[in-house]
């Protein structure tokens, strides 16, 4: 774990679609580690090459990108060639993470409980899919996040239409059981049996449609933290967080997203984040500071557990 950070990178902005939210979350990380007398600079991956990454020698990095080429593990192993300790999830972890498919058949494996799916593509019989999963549905790009490129089918004529525009972004698409209930979310901090959970925090949309725009935007979305559960049942989501965080090998901190069926109170998980927002909407920090963590404490308890994850090889 690191005492002495050096020189610190905060990476932000990034080539994916989440561009725009990786600004805000990093600009906010940024400031946070220099007001803590912390040697940080902003990097932007996107207007910058690696080779000039290299070039400015830093001791450790904080990854605050989200989606692709900053959260799925490319970005992971290029650090880990340059030998640059970043904070998150290892190359695997983040990979696996960002892929929703890959999570849920690791999840299901663990008995973890996560809606029923199935993948499908442009000219797939999406009529068995409705048979098999009913109406309505979750049509997803697995690799993306902020909401983008989903669409709730309500009827089976629109089935085709959301795997058109899903299609724009992933080759494969998710279609899941659409599950009417309560959304949360779980921030879960460290590595291994020292994996915690942080507060739960419920999500109340307008209209339940907590899209990109209220997500990041508006002050129309309400959050509830802690969230207003039975002991019991928070105590079993959190459980399933850390286990979830675990089985797919995640490291430093991520969110894990929940969604409480209406009609049993039953839990399902939906994926893991595992570079969260940290903007000013942003829920690790919220859940944080219901514990006592400032946004600046979070910042720095993140960046203390940066580290290359690979094992050298013996020689």
């Amino acid at each position: 774990m690191i005492t002495n950070f050096g020189k610190v990178g905060v990476l932000y902005g990034g080539r994916s679609a989440e561009r725009e939210i990786s600004i805000l979350s990093g600009t906010g990380v940024l400031q946070a580690l220099q007001s803590r007398g912390i040697d940080a600079h902003g990097f932007d991956p996107a207007e910058r090459t690696l080779a000039e990454l290299a070039a400015e020698k830093f001791d450790c990095v904080f990854i605050a990108l989200h989606g692709r080429y900053g959260e799925d593990g490319s970005l992971q192993g290029a650090l880990e060639q340059l030998g640059i300790p970043y904070t998150g999830s290892g190359v695997m972890a983040s990979s696996v993470g960002m892929d929703k498919i890959t999570t849920k058949i690791i999840w299901l494996s663990k008995n973890i409980p996560t809606p029923r799916y199935a993948t499908v593509a442009p000219g797939d019989d999406l009529d068995k899919v409705v048979a098999e999963l009913g109406l309505p549905l979750i049509v997803k790009p697995p690799l993306e996040g902020s909401t983008i490129g989903i669409t709730k089918v309500e009827k089976a004529e629109e089935f085709e239409a959301a795997v058109a525009l899903a299609a724009g972004f992933d080759e494969v698409i998710l279609a899941e059981e659409f599950v009417t209930g309560r959304e949360f979310t779980v921030a879960v901090l460290g590595t291994g049996k020292h994996a915690r959970a942080l507060p739960i925090v419920e999500i109340v949309a307008p209209q339940g449609n907590y899209d990109y725009q209220n997500k990041y935007f508006t002050d129309d979305v309400q959050y509830h933290c802690p969230a207003q559960l039975p002991d019991a049942l928070t105590a079993e989501i959190q459980k399933h967080a850390v286990d979830a965080y675990r089985a797919l090998g995640c490291e430093g901190w991520a969110r894990v997203d929940v969604l409480v069926r209406e009609s049993d109170m039953r839990p399902f998980l939906l994926e893991v984040n595992t570079s969260p927002g940290m903007t000013g909407h942003s829920l690790v920090p919220m859940a944080a500071r219901a514990v006592g963590i400032s946004y600046e404490d979070l910042c720095v308890e993140i960046l203390r557990s940066a580290r290359c994850k690979m094992v050298k090889a013996q020689g």
